[in-house]
Parts: structure tokens; C-alpha cells; sequence
């Protein structure tokens, strides 16, 4: 019988595979604790909705001013450091905060500061990491890599994380923060134990030969140019790119003001709140478990059509629901399908694009992800204030269904799409040693 070890991280994933995870829970753990502590600190603050939705945005804006620089640098530079300096630029951030709550300095402007800086350090962070999995694992295993990556999401960052840190804020103000900055800094530690990665050569069959200027001299085109270019002439990852914006527009929505719909919609108060993240998370664990079945048994495109169906049935549940207890279920079903449409739209995206360009690809989408939860963040805030907390829920499902209805069928050329990611297993350099 397999040991746990085997199950979570199967030996021909290599060993760096198992620190990178390793790294990415710890990380997920601190980032899962202030989920919950950091909306609740600017409700304590404020009551006004924009105010509450603009924390996560001034998070997340970053995406939008940064994210294609990040990822250029990523493809240029060795990934694994940049990792480790952006996250510890992450916990010097969350210091400083700290400091402010435990002195009573704190206001809500110095939070959405917080936000902003720690975003931006996020963004170089996770544009590098993005990068590290295919550059230690077989195409054929990024599924279940990626399952692995997410099941680690799931169970800190959305499981154990938000209720940790709903607990700790009870307790007082400061103490969710300090946690987290031991989080990522343990995280540091950790990625550091992977084997160096190297810097990825330019391949110019796939990002394209140097022009010529007027003096005959060979003139390198521009790197994030470059990228974007690749990413026009592949009608599959730049349909997904696309789906994926819009969906987290209508998505983003009613998140931004999740935590008011909880506590005084639904009257479930903050533990509630950071029980509603936890059911999506057990919904996620079970997907864990089925995700190797459907993966064999189930076409991508019929998948990632059903996930994109319940959300849109997620959307009009939340907006007529006025149950505490149903709403728990609801988002138990979020976290099912969820992770299914995560860990596939990132394993097909990562199949289509070369290891050269894979900061570059990343980076867009999450520019995407990114830039539409910026957008909706900024449009739920709005229509609550204005129509009430359950109106971002009626504009999520219908704008959902309409883009579903426009996608469904070029959804079957994306998960039809050929491969075309380098082996980094073909001369054995860039697969961890087996532990």
C-alpha cells in the first residue's frame, strides 16, 4: 500500500517537486489566514461596501500595472529567486503592518496601502512560480502536479487558513498578520531547497527571429511583444485567456462584498464568513480525490463545459437564497467544480505553450484574472451600494450565462488543442532527483 508521502507527492515527480509543494502550502497557509482576517480588519474600520470591495482590489491592481513585466523577467531570470526575494518582500510588508495594529496606528488608508504593496510583491512571486512546474515535471504528469498544487491551495489557503485567521482576529487584531509573515517566511526556506533552475534559452522557432533596422543591425524584438504575440497566433490559449477575464468579472462581483452578504444578509456573523470559505474548500477536497478518475474518464471540453455551467447555477442559488445553512451548500458544490476548472485551464494552458514563453503566457492570464476581479471588485461594490447586497449576485448570473452561451462551442477547440510543451524530461536535466 502507498505511504501518505506517495499519495500526495508521487516519487517520479522528483524531489524539487516535493519542496516546491511543500513551499506552496506553507505559503497558501499564511495567504488562506489573512483571506479572512484582512476583509474582517476593514469591515472593523469601515461600513462603507466600495471601501470593503477595494481592499481586495488594491490587492489585486497590481495584476493590471505589473503583471506583464513579471512575467518577462521571469522568462529571463532564474525563477526560484525570484521567488524567494519576492516573498520575502511579502512578509517585510506584512511586518510594517503589524506594526501599525499593535502601536493603534492603523487606519483603513494604511491597510489598502498594505494591500497594494503586498499585491505587487505577489505579482513578481507568482509569475515566477507559475513557471516551476513544468520545468520539473512531464507534460503527461501536469495534471496530476497541478492537482497537487491545488489540493495544497484547498486545504491551507481556503480549508484550515480562513478560519484560523477569522479566530485569531477574535482574539486580536495583529495576530493573523504576524502568523502569516511566519508562513511565507518558512516558505522562503523551503523553495530554497529546490535545485537551481535554470534560465530558459530563447527558442527562436517559437518567438521568432530578429528583425533588421535601417543600418542592417539585428534588433531583438521586445520580450513582452514577443509573448503577446505568440499568444495572438494561438487561437486556444487566447480563447481561454479570454473566458477566463470575463468569468472572473461576473465572479468577482459579489465576492467583493462576500463578507457584508455573510454577516448581514445571511446574518451568519464572522465565523460564518470563514465557514462559508471552508465548505468550498471540503467541496474542493472531494474534487481531490475524483480529479485522477475524471481525468481518464471524461473529455477536458465536457468538463470545463459542466464547470462553467454550475457557476452560472451558483450565481442565481446565492441571489435567492436567504439561508445560512444553504448557502454553506452551495458553496460546497463551488468548491467541487472549482478545482476542476482550476486544475484544468491551468494543465491545458501549460500543455500549449513552451517552456520560453511560460512566465510570459502566465503572466497575461493572470493579468486576465486579475484585471477582471479588479473590474468586478469595482462593479459588486457599486451595484450593492446602490441595489443592495444581493443584486451583484443577479449580475454575475446573467452576465455567466451570456458568456457561456457565446463559448460553448469553441470550448472544444481549446481541450482539443495539440500539445506542443517541451519535455523537460528529454535529457533528463530538469526533472528532480526521485526522493
Amino acid at each position: 500500500m502507498p505511504s501518505l508521502g506517495e499519495l500526495i507527492a508521487p516519487r517520479r515527480l522528483g524531489r524539487d517537486f516535493r519542496w516546491l509543494l511543500a513551499s506552496s502550502w506553507t505559503s497558501n497557509l499564511g495567504d488562506g489566514i489573512a483571506l479572512s482576517a484582512a476583509p474582517l480588519l476593514i469591515a472593523s474600520m469601515t461600513s462603507s461596501p466600495v471601501l470593503v470591495a477595494s481592499g481586495a482590489m488594491m490587492q489585486f491592481l497590481p495584476w493590471l500595472l505589473f503583471g506583464l513585466l513579471a512575467g518577462s523577467v521571469a522568462d529571463h531570470h532564474d525563477r526560484r529567486r525570484l521567488v524567494m526575494l519576492a516573498n520575502g518582500m511579502r512578509a517585510v510588508i506584512v511586518g510594517v503592518l503589524v506594526v501599525f495594529l499593535i502601536t493603534g496606528n492603523a487606519t483603513v488608508w494604511i491597510v489598502l496601502a498594505t494591500a497594494f504593496l503586498y499585491g505587487t510583491a505577489e505579482v513578481f512571486a507568482d509569475s515566477a512560480g507559475s513557471t516551476l512546474l513544468p520545468m520539473m515535471v512531464r507534460p503527461a504528469d501536469l495534471g496530476i502536479g497541478n492537482a497537487r498544487m491545488q489540493a495544497g491551495y484547498l486545504v491551507a489557503n481556503q480549508l484550515a487558513g480562513p478560519p484560523l485567521g477569522a479566530f485569531l482576529f477574535a482574539i486580536g487584531s495583529f495576530w493573523p498578520f504576524l502568523l502569516q509573515i511566519l508562513c511565507v517566511a518558512l516558505a522562503v526556506v523551503l523553495i530554497s531547497r529546490i535545485s537551481h533552475t535554470p534560465v530558459p534559452e530563447r527558442d527562436a522557432a517559437v518567438t521568432g527571429a530578429a528583425t533588421v533596422s535601417a543600418d542592417g543591425t539585428p534588433v531583438k524584438p521586445h520580450p513582452i511583444r514577443e509573448g503577446l504575440r505568440w499568444l495572438r497566433h494561438n487561437p486556444p490559449v487566447r480563447t481561454l485567456v479570454l473566458i477566463i477575464l470575463v468569468f472572473n468579472v461576473t465572479w468577482a462581483a459579489p465576492w467583493s462584498v462576500l463578507v457584508l452578504y455573510a454577516t448581514e444578509h445571511l446574518g451568519m456573523g464572522a465565523i460564518g464568513y470563514g465557514a462559508l470559505t471552508t465548505a468550498s474548500a471540503l467541496g474542493g477536497m472531494v474534487a481531490v480525490f475524483s480529479f485522477g478518475w475524471l481525468e481518464k474518464h471524461v473529455s477536458f471540453s465536457t468538463l470545463m463545459r459542466v464547470c462553467l455551467s454550475l457557476e452560472v447555477l451558483m450565481h442565481l442559488s446565492f441571489a435567492v437564497t436567504t439561508n445560512g445553512v444553504v448557502a454553506l451548500v452551495i458553496m460546497f458544490g463551488f468548491g467541487l467544480y472549482a478545482f476542476v476548472w482550476g486544475t484544468i485551464s491551468t494543465t491545458v494552458r501549460q500543455r500549449l505553450v513552451p517552456l520560453s514563453l511560460q512566465g510570459r503566457i502566465a503572466s497575461v492570464n493572470m493579468v486576465g484574472v486579475f484585471g477582471g476581479l479588479v473590474i468586478g471588485q469595482l462593479l459588486g461594490g457599486l451595484i450593492a451600494q446602490t441595489w443592495g447586497l444581493t443584486a451583484p449576485w443577479w449580475f454575475a448570473f446573467a452576465g455567466s450565462a451570456l458568456t457561456l452561451a457565446l463559448v460553448w462551442r469553441p470550448i472544444r477547440n481549446i481541450a482539443a488543442a495539440k500539445p506542443v510543451l517541451d519535455d523537460p524530461a528529454a535529457d533528463g536535466d530538469a526533472v528532480g532527483e526521485a526522493a
